[in-house]
């Protein structure tokens, strides 16, 4: 089975690849170094994958013939509104797997409750560069610490039973952006019920334990938990908990629903830092996809930042033009750091707008998320996830 125990045969990913090819050249360039020299290197990793994926998957050739599009008129910034892409639904009705499955070394899904589940099939070299390029996004926004144990208490899934979700892959990979002190995971697998559960008296003990050592800390996962907990917290001690003020948060798979349970996000960052004892420039959220891979994360002000790893176009959701800045449109992403699976340019269900930049100080695009788009949500991790709340 492809599933998360491929991590343990790979070299760790904060080494440099040794693989100087455009596809994995451009995950040496730092992150958020939006520069002539990035941008030829996104370019020349971007037509490297299209043209790879192109004489390869079925899809994309009759795409690319249906547009008339050639992987090598990609030369430009430019001209990267011009790739064709494929809406997001179709991943997740079809199996598009690019490469013969003797090939893939992870497979992920998604936890949606619909039906419908969203999967990423990974080869080696694929799954090598994703985790390389979140590295780098962590490296870039201060959130990697290999000198330093941190205590970890994550709001998913146990990886040793959900072997193959998105979210567990991806919060298991970020207990490794720091040294690994303890690691608690919140959702417990029941024999009994034949199901996953919170488990709210763990995750209250872990975290009493962690507040009386006076360790790092860090809280991952979906952001009702990390609430949930510090309530529960207070209704059994008395008070909020107060740790280590170095620990931090990052949360991520959103909420029940992206508008009808979510609270705006500047006011949870502040009730959350309050209730926790840290800084709230310490608690950062996480936007992303089991399709795209390119990881969003969260500048001290509390902004998604976009990596010079991928780009986001938002589209009108009539006519589907570009409308470039600070207009709201149905989200287009785009990277070039997959060869095993079709989803190098993707038109998401996700509604949002690209700001050019953010006054944080770090170089290039935010990415602003307004909902999703239509009048029946699909449904995901979060969804999933709140029915144990």
């Amino acid at each position: 089975m492809a599933d998360l125990s491929a991590e343990d045969k790979l070299p760790p990913f904060h080494k440099p690849l040794k693989s100087r090819a455009a596809m994995d050249a451009l995950f040496e360039t730092p992150a958020f170094d939006y520069s002539p020299r990035t941008s030829k290197a996104f370019l020349a990793a971007m037509r490297a994958a299209l043209d790879f994926q192109g004489r390869r998957a079925p899809v994309l050739k009759a795409l690319y013939r249906a547009e008339g599009f050639s992987p090598a008129s990609v030369r430009t910034e430019a001209d990267i509104p011009k790739i064709p892409y494929i809406f997001v639904a179709a991943l997740k009705e079809r199996d598009l797997t690019t490469l013969p499955y003797s090939k893939i070394a992870l497979e992920l899904k998604s936890s949606g409750t619909s039906g419908q589940r969203s999967r990423m099939q990974l080869d080696r070299g694929s799954l090598m560069r994703v985790r390389r390029m979140a590295w780098r996004v962590f490296e870039g926004l201060g959130l990697t610490d290999l000198e330093r144990a941190h205590d970890y208490i994550c709001f998913t899934y146990d990886p040793e039973v959900a072997k193959d979700l998105g979210t567990a892959w991806t919060d298991k990979l970020l207990t490794g952006f720091t040294a690994k002190g303890e690691i608690f995971y919140t959702f417990r697998w029941s024999k009994a019920k034949n199901d996953f559960y919170f488990d709210i008296d763990g995750a209250v003990l872990a975290l009493k334990k962690f507040e009386a050592s006076g360790s790092l800390v860090r809280l991952v996962g979906f952001p009702a938990f990390a609430l949930k907990l510090t309530e529960e917290f207070k209704k059994r001690y008395g008070r909020y908990p107060a740790l280590n003020p170095g620990s931090s948060v990052v949360t991520g798979g959103g909420w029940k629903t992206l508008s009808d349970e979510a609270m705006d996000k500047k006011v949870y960052r502040k009730i959350l830092a309050d209730s926790l004892g840290v800084p709230a420039g310490n608690v950062r959220d996480l936007f992303g996809m089991v399709e795209h891979g390119v990881p969003y994360v969260d500048c001290r002000l509390g902004n998604f930042h976009i990596p010079n790893y991928g780009r986001v176009i938002a589209r009108h959701p009539g006519t589907l033009a570009p409308l470039g800045f600070n207009k709201a449109g149905l989200l287009q992403f785009i990277t070039p750091y997959l060869a095993s699976y079709p989803s190098l340019s993707v038109l998401s269900s996700d509604f949002g707008l690209v700001r050019k930049r953010c006054s944080c100080g770090l170089k290039g695009p935010v990415l602003e998320i307004k909902g999703r788009a239509g009048v029946t949500k699909l449904k995901g991790c979060a969804i999933s996830a709140a029915t144990m709340l």
